[in-house]
């Protein structure tokens, strides 16, 4: 394992059933979700956001209202919403009502962490928006929730009044919040800055920090572990990179960089080698195609067309593979093509039963016969 980092444990939250769904397509149905929760809580992930309940959303008010009677073995299922509204004690806020009648003991609440948008997009004063964040956490945290906050447009916010987004963490963390996210919601900060801001946020806080990436620049999973690297302690994504827009941060390359990578406490072994099967799982519920070239868990991760890639591989694997592939519950595949060589042809034969001994003239005019087709517009 290279790049160890000096680190406790890290928690994994997912948020497929939420931010996920807000991907162009995907669409799940109440079973789905409860299908994927089940799946989701047996693979160790410790966070499941579940939705946004809401009496004008009915499908995740039942959702909730059946994934409350699952006895879930790891994953503490989490409602999603928003702080109070403008003007509107949180007692009485309509939508801090619907998250407790969720009845989960987790709620994660979006707060204004861009002072453009506290003053621009809620048109409220930035004290104000301060207040509704104080006050919804303090609520939510006087009902006996853990609270998660999500400080929206955090890395933007921070760029442009470091001052005021700080103090959005520091209300939030006051009011009983008991994780702080950083959420890069435009996912257009880079991995660098992450670490910078992240690093600069390091001791200053006594509530644990979180990131949430979204995968803009395709940087959401450089960002997720740049931000491990400088101390947040919990990373957000979805399975497969589910998401709006490009997505967010794919938790099936996540994972296996955080435990195999950098030899971080995040799953177990046995929950890391089900990852491709549950990506392909997820894949199926969204009805989507799976996408081979995806790192990991893609059916072609490990996959080896060049000659001299197979001939390293009948060597040792190491020589050409950064990892073994049956962590994830992949597999090695040997591609034949007229970039083929000899091992190639044995490896695959090999596959049918047949052995072809290492300079079998049979070999020789197997590999001559494949690239004669490939010539003539054949694919294998």
């Amino acid at each position: 394992m290279a790049n160890k980092v000096a680190h406790h444990k890290v928690f994994i939250y997912d948020t497929t059933l939420r931010d996920g769904a807000q991907g162009e397509g995907i669409s799940f149905s109440v079973e789905d979700k409860l299908a994927l929760l089940k799946r989701l809580d047996a693979s160790g992930v410790h966070y499941v956001e579940g939705g946004w309940p809401h009496p004008s959303n009915l499908k995740d008010t039942e959702f909730f209202r059946r994934a409350s009677r699952l006895r879930l073995k790891h994953a503490r299922l989490t409602a999603f919403g928003s702080t109070r509204k403008a003007g509107v004690s949180a007692g009485k806020d309509i939508n801090l009502k619907g998250l407790l009648e969720a009845h989960t003991p987790v709620i994660a609440i979006v707060g204004k962490a861009w002072d453009m948008h506290a003053k621009e997009i809620l048109g409220v004063t930035l004290a104000e928006n301060l207040a509704m964040v104080r006050e919804s956490v303090a609520f939510l945290k006087s009902r006996g929730r853990e609270v998660v906050f999500d400080a929206e447009h955090f890395f933007d916010g921070w760029k442009a009044n470091r001052e005021y987004t700080f103090e959005v963490l520091k209300t939030a963390q006051d009011a009983g919040a008991s994780w702080l996210v950083l959420c890069d919601t435009n996912g257009g900060t880079l991995p660098e800055e992450v670490r910078t801001i992240v690093g600069a946020l390091k001791g200053r806080l006594r509530a644990p920090l979180a990131m949430h990436a979204h995968n803009d620049c395709e940087c959401a999973v450089a960002n997720s572990l740049a931000a491990v690297a400088a101390g947040a302690t919990q990373v957000h994504g979805t399975l497969n990179g589910f998401g709006e827009r490009t997505g967010n941060a794919n938790l099936c390359s996540v994972i296996p960089a955080l435990k195999v990578k950098m030899g971080i406490d995040c799953v177990t072994d046995a929950q890391l080698k089900g990852l491709r099967s549950l990506s392909m799982f997820a894949f199926e519920t969204a009805t989507r195609s799976p996408r081979d070239e995806m790192p990991f868990v893609g059916s072609s991760a490990f996959a080896h067309k060049a000659g001299l890639h197979v001939h390293a591989v009948e060597k040792n694997p190491r020589a050409v593979e950064h990892m073994n592939p049956e962590l994830v519950g992949n597999r090695r595949h040997i591609v034949i093509s007229d970039q083929s060589g000899l091992a190639a042809v044995r490896w695959k034969a090999e596959g049918f039963g047949f052995k072809i001994p290492k300079g079998s003239e049979r070999g020789k005019r197997v590999l001559a016969e494949l690239k004669r087709k490939e010539e003539a517009g054949y694919n294998y």
